[in-house]
């Protein structure tokens, strides 16, 4: 092996290893406290949290937007004070820490591809309290963004957009007719 020894034995290092989560990390967990307060309403463990690519921290499905809550180490990011190579298995580590990186940049076109909306936190922007104060904003201009979009298409084109290709008014069908027969009401319930 090159480079520094490690100091614990293997079955120790696995054990330490084994201890750091994946889900339910504090940085997740306080992205969901703020974004509840926000009103904001979310999935952890919904389907669309397990099928989706890159299974997303976050989803918020009725704005189609996803949030990843990334650790700086485990996705590589750079310049960051927190995103330093290990002095131990230095290459092993940089190609992990790369093709997390790789993964991340894939799934996250993956997903815009799907027509979601893609936000990433990184744990360093708010370890601070100047930044978990600026957090709310940060994420509400982040999902408003989204939100314009998916307003403008929600609505439909507006009348005065309705032309052809040659300038002219769109004709407009008529209404359809009502059905020539309506339904008997369901029978009331005597009391």
């Amino acid at each position: 092996m090159v480079g520094t020894m490690d100091t614990l034995s293997e079955e120790q290092r696995s054990y330490n290893m084994s201890l750091i989560r994946s889900k339910n990390t504090k940085p997740e967990r306080t992205v969901r406290s703020v974004l509840h307060r926000m009103g904001r309403r979310f999935t952890v463990n919904g389907p669309k949290n397990k099928s989706l690519p890159g299974k997303p921290d976050l989803v918020l499905p009725k704005l189609k937007t996803v949030i990843f809550v990334h650790g700086c180490f485990w996705h590589g990011h750079g310049g960051c004070k927190d995103h330093r190579i290990p002095k131990t298995r230095t290459a092993w580590w940089k190609d992990k820490i790369e093709g997390n990186a790789a993964r991340d940049l894939r799934n996250q076109a993956r997903l815009r591809d799907l027509g979601w909306h893609v936000v990433v936190v990184w744990s360093c922007e708010f370890k601070t309290t100047e930044g978990l104060e600026a957090l709310p904003a940060r994420l509400e201009a982040a999902i408003e963004a989204r939100n314009l979009v998916i307003s403008t298409k929600a609505n439909g084109p507006d009348r005065h957009s309705l032309r052809s290709k040659r300038g002219k008014p769109a004709a407009r069908k008529p209404p359809s007719s009502p059905p020539s027969r309506r339904q008997k009401p369901p029978p009331r319930r005597a009391r």
